[in-house]
Order: C-alpha cells, then sequence, then structure tokens
C-alpha cells in the first residue's frame, strides 16, 4: 500500500462515519473493537429473539416486525467505549458531549456517534526526501514521532483529519529545521536536532488537542560522492591531528633533555651519579663482568672526591 492510496482511503472514510480512529495511518493497532460489537450484536439479538418467541406463541408476525425494530434501535443506541477511547456524540449535528470509558446510550435519530478516538500513545513515520541543508548538501531523513491526542474533543472539533495533518506536519517542521543546519552540525547533534523537531511540533500542534512526546531520528542519508569527500576531509584533519600530537610529545622530550643537560653541568657529581646508575642498572639482573672505560673510570675517582670532600 502507498503513501498516496493511504491517504485517498483515509479521505473517503472519514466522509462515511462514524469513523474510528484508533491507529494513525500506515500503522495497524495492536488491539481491537471487536469485542463491543459483539456485546452490541448479541444484545440485538436477544431481544429479536425475545420477539419472535412471543410472536410463536401468540401466533401474530406483528411481534416479528417489532423485534426487527427493537433489535436495529437497539443496536444503533448501546454503545460500549473502551478505556483508551473517547466517544463524540452529536444531537442534530451540534457536538453534544464526549462519552467514554464504559456503556452509553443514544437517542436514536437524535444523536450519534460520530468519531471514536484513541488516547494511547502512537508512533508516526515520516521523512523528508532531498533536502538542503544550510551548506547546500541535499539529505535525506527518516524519522520516527511518537504523539498522542490529549482532548479528544479539540481532536475532532478543530481539525478534520487530525492523524493526517500531523503526517504532513512533521513532513514540514522537520525540512524546516534541516534548512537551519549544516551537514556537520546535523550528524554531530543529532539529539539537539530531535529536541528542536520536537518542540517546532508541539507549538503547532497545541491547537489540535494534540502533542509530541518525542521525535527520534533513524538515519541521515547523504549523496554517495559526498560521503566519500567527507571520508578524505576526516582522514585528513586525523592525520594532522596525530601529527600535532606527535610534535608536541617530542618538542616536550627535548625540553626535558635540555633540563637535564643544564642539570648535569650545573651540578658537579650529577653526570658521575648518572654514570654509576647506568652501571649498576646494566648487571643488576644477569650480572657479569663489567669493563669499565677511562673515561668512566675517572668519573668514578671524581665522584669519590666529590663524597669524600
Amino acid at each position: 500500500m502507498n503513501e498516496k492510496t493511504t491517504l485517498e482511503e483515509y479521505d473517503a472514510k472519514a466522509d462515511t462515519g462514524p469513523v474510528h480512529i484508533s491507529s494513525p495511518i500506515f500503522e495497524e493497532t495492536s488491539t481491537s473493537r471487536s469485542g463491543a460489537t459483539v456485546f452490541r450484536v448479541s444484545v440485538s439479538i436477544i431481544v429479536l429473539m425475545i420477539f419472535t418467541t412471543i410472536a410463536w406463541l401468540q401466533k401474530s408476525p406483528v411481534y416479528v416486525i417489532g423485534g426487527l425494530l427493537a433489535a436495529a434501535l437497539l443496536f444503533y443506541s448501546v454503545h460500549i467505549i473502551l478505556e483508551w477511547e473517547r466517544a463524540m456524540v452529536l444531537r442534530f449535528g451540534k457536538l453534544n458531549r464526549m462519552r467514554g470509558p464504559g456503556l452509553f446510550f443514544t437517542i436514536p435519530f437524535v444523536e450519534y456517534v460520530t468519531a471514536i478516538v484513541d488516547l494511547r500513545l502512537r508512533s508516526t513515520v515520516f521523512k523528508a526526501e532531498r533536502v538542503l541543508t544550510s551548506d547546500l548538501v541535499p539529505v535525506n531523513v527518516d524519522a520516527v514521532l511518537f504523539w498522542l491526542v490529549y482532548d479528544a474533543k479539540k481532536a475532532c472539533a478543530e481539525i478534520r483529519s487530525f492523524e493526517k495533518s500531523v503526517f504532513w506536519i512533521s513532513q514540514t517542521t522537520l525540512r524546516d529545521v534541516i534548512g537551519g543546519m549544516s551537514i556537520a552540525q546535523m550528524s554531530t547533534r543529532r539529539v539537539q536536532l530531535d529536541k528542536e523537531v520536537k518542540t517546532a511540533l508541539e507549538q503547532k500542534m497545541t491547537d489540535w488537542g494534540v502533542t509530541a512526546v518525542s521525535v527520534e531520528i533513524r538515519d541521515i542519508e547523504i549523496p554517495p560522492e559526498l560521503q566519500d569527500a567527507m571520508s578524505v576531509e576526516a582522514q585528513a584533519e586525523r592525520e594532522y591531528n596525530a601529527r600535532v600530537i606527535l610534535a608536541e610529545v617530542e618538542k616536550e622530550i627535548s625540553e626535558m633533555f635540555v633540563d637535564a643537560a643544564r642539570t648535569y653541568k650545573e651540578e658537579e657529581g650529577a653526570m658521575q651519579l648518572r654514570a654509576m646508575s647506568f652501571v649498576s642498572n646494566s648487571v643488576k639482573d644477569k650480572g657479569g663482568l663489567v669493563v669499565v672505560p677511562s673515561a668512566l673510570s675517572d668519573a668514578f675517582d671524581g665522584l669519590s672526591k666529590i663524597t669524600k670532600g
């Protein structure tokens, strides 16, 4: 089923009434009203059977006709609204009351139920195709809107098909928000994008008795050629950062070597102590014979003089 066919079927259904507004378009409901319908049918059948029995006992077909009329009127007058639903009752075309949940009656030919509104949380999938960002990059964005009806009276009286309107306004709002962001911002600020779309939708849908609970961006698709360019750019940036970090480390190490050289030069016994430490570390683990060069031997002699002094 494509999108166009679904919207046409929804419009046709809205003209026949009453409309059972129990799930958003493009979405199947997880519950059923068959129990309420079976109850109405069962009550009508029981009434018809009672009148038929009376007609059989009285040998008069008039009771059969009366039973048919009573069953039809009862079926038309008895209504059951589920816990999460509200029914819109009109009297001579004017809104009389909102009823539900539970059992209630309407006056035949005077009152009728024109819509049954589902108050539960719903989800609507929508997308924006080939939308230009602020830096003129065409993107396709796929999102899900979670919403609910908090005022059934407004939802029925203020707007003709609020479910279809929610779908379309979600698309247009998403396009508006995307147009004010760059492709880099969309990639790094996805949570912020969700919040901006949700806030904009809440402001637009409040007068309809509908509120947006949350917006979740499922996918952001950019052209393949731009994906390659952005990948090359990201690799170049990472390589640049790696080179900068390596240069900074080498600079720090060289500064430490310079400080060490100054210390060795300024302190008379520092070089001798370093020489002894070098020899000690070289034979500490495995042991062995150490051949001391004459220069290193002189260093040891100089260190002994320093310690004696």
